[in-house]
């Protein structure tokens, strides 16, 4: 073990949060309709599968994208050779372009100061390495993407310090909650680098006030720190209110080539709004040079292929494609949603009001046995295992307060959430009407005793999952 490095050995990863432990569990019994119907349903992956049919739909009526060709002409020896990191102009074009489009053509965008990544993951690690020193913070409202502990941390060796939010006024940042974690950094001796928000968020589905990105701004100004908005789920904003880009906000404050301008910086990728995650395009958006220099260089660890440069360049530059599909892609998130509360209704279950993203923050808190985080994880070790839901506990997402979960509707069919709906309806029913569950837990108990400290420490094996961003 010596002779391996101390990131090989250290338990820094963030694979043992309950969130991944959950993939896990899934891939072990994995839900199938005919080879497999009593599996577990896999609903903590934050996938679009809603609107794959425009997609095959576009690809097929432009075969020289997919085909590698230009006029009919192949360019297979061209995009294979090698492209330096900068990336094809033609497809940071049209990116910029489909942001701009997204955020209702209210802000623009230089593709200039766009640098291409392998996902929103590479962005933001990046980002960190170009931001943060060994040790220093960034401050993150909770709930959070679980991922962030690993994205964040693990290779840079930055810090994260939560902003604690409560449901008392739906999750909100507030200036006192900004303050005391900040305040709660110092104490800690860490030095305080910026703030990251996800808007919309993940895993609460909402999207940010304007009121909420005037008081970052102001409290990035006050304090001479960055503001990383991580922007990935943009373009899934079903509902009113609309989504405000931070980008928006400092035209409103006329913080153009201020300092401020320099400090804030934005991440976006295709996976959530086009469901691309296989592709691996991401991308990070700054107005300071020195940071789009640096971040260019490192992107060479971290490429996105030419020739997915060159099919998305295509699809991203027909206007009215994306035009039809942001649109559909909305009306479909939007009609999802309501089904999956409507399911939760039924079950006697509410969940957060929101407005976008791919998942509902859901209010289980009057299934816990106690107000504990001990029984969270003791209803959500049910769910998985009696329930064959896999979802994820608030705990993951470092929430305050015990019996919140994420559950996500748009990477299944129809037919499938029903039946998740089905199981869970079930499932409460059984609990309410006479809590004599010990028998037939104390059945399963062999397979659960090893699981008993699995929400922050396991070792475990070589099989990881990759991830949603």
């Amino acid at each position: 073990m010596k002779l391996l490095s101390r990131k090989v050995t250290c338990n820094s990863h963030g694979q043992d949060s309950s969130y991944f432990l959950g993939w896990q569990e899934y891939e072990k019994n994995p839900y199938d309709e005919k080879k497999n119907p009593k599996g577990i349903i896999q609903m903590g992956l934050a996938e679009n599968q809603l609107s794959f049919d425009l997609l095959e739909s576009w690809l097929a009526k432009n075969p020289d994208a997919a085909g590698f060709k230009r006029d009919g002409q192949s360019i297979f020896r061209e995009l294979a050779l090698f492209q330096d990191y900068h990336g094809l102009p033609a497809f940071k074009k049209a990116l910029v372009e489909f942001m701009s489009e997204i955020r209702g053509n209210k802000v623009t965008f230089d593709s200039n100061k766009v640098v291409l990544t392998a996902g929103a993951t590479s962005a933001n690690e990046t980002l960190m390495f170009c931001l943060a020193e060994l040790g220093d913070a960034f401050l993150i409202p909770t709930p959070y993407y679980p991922g962030f502990d690993r994205d964040l941390k693990w290779r840079t060796g930055a810090e994260i310090v939560p902003i604690q939010c409560t449901s008392s006024n739906g999750f909100q940042i507030t200036e006192t909650a900004l303050e005391e974690a900040y305040q709660q950094a110092k104490k800690q001796n860490l030095k305080v680098k910026g703030v990251l928000v996800t808007n919309p968020s993940n895993p609460l589905g909402t999207t940010m006030s304007r009121n909420e990105l005037y008081l970052l701004v102001d409290f990035i100004t006050a304090k001479n720190i960055h503001l990383i908005s991580d922007e990935i789920y943009s373009g899934t904003v079903f509902n009113s209110p609309g989504f405000i880009s931070i980008m928006e906000i400092l035209k409103d404050r006329n913080c153009e080539n201020t300092e401020v301008w320099n400090r804030v910086h934005i991440v976006y990728s295709l996976s959530k709004d086009l469901g691309l995650p296989g592709f691996r395009v991401g991308a990070l958006y700054s107005n300071d040079d020195m940071v789009v220099a640096a971040a260019t260089k490192m992107s060479s660890f971290g490429l996105v292929s030419s020739q997915t440069q060159y099919l998305l360049s295509a699809l991203l530059s027909d206007k009215k494609f994306t035009r039809n599909y942001i649109s559909e892609n909305q009306k479909r998130l939007k009609q999802r949603q309501k089904k999956l509360i409507s399911g939760l209704e039924k079950a006697g279950i509410s969940c957060l009001k929101s407005n976008s993203g791919l998942f509902c923050w859901v209010d289980m808190r009057h299934l816990l046995s106690s107000n504990t985080f001990e029984a969270e994880i003791e209803l959500w070790k049910k769910i998985v295992y009696d329930v064959k839901l896999n979802i994820s506990p608030g705990s993951s997402c470092h929430c305050t307060e015990p019996g919140w979960f994420r559950v996500c509707f748009a990477n299944m069919s129809e037919e499938t959430l029903k039946l998740s709906m089905q199981r869970l309806k079930a499932f409460v029913d059984s609990t309410t009407n006479g809590h004599n569950q010990s028998s037939h837990q104390s059945v399963k108990n062999s397979r659960r005793t090893s699981l008993t400290k699995w929400v922050f420490r396991l070792s475990f094996d070589d099989r990881e999952p990759c991830g949603e961003r």
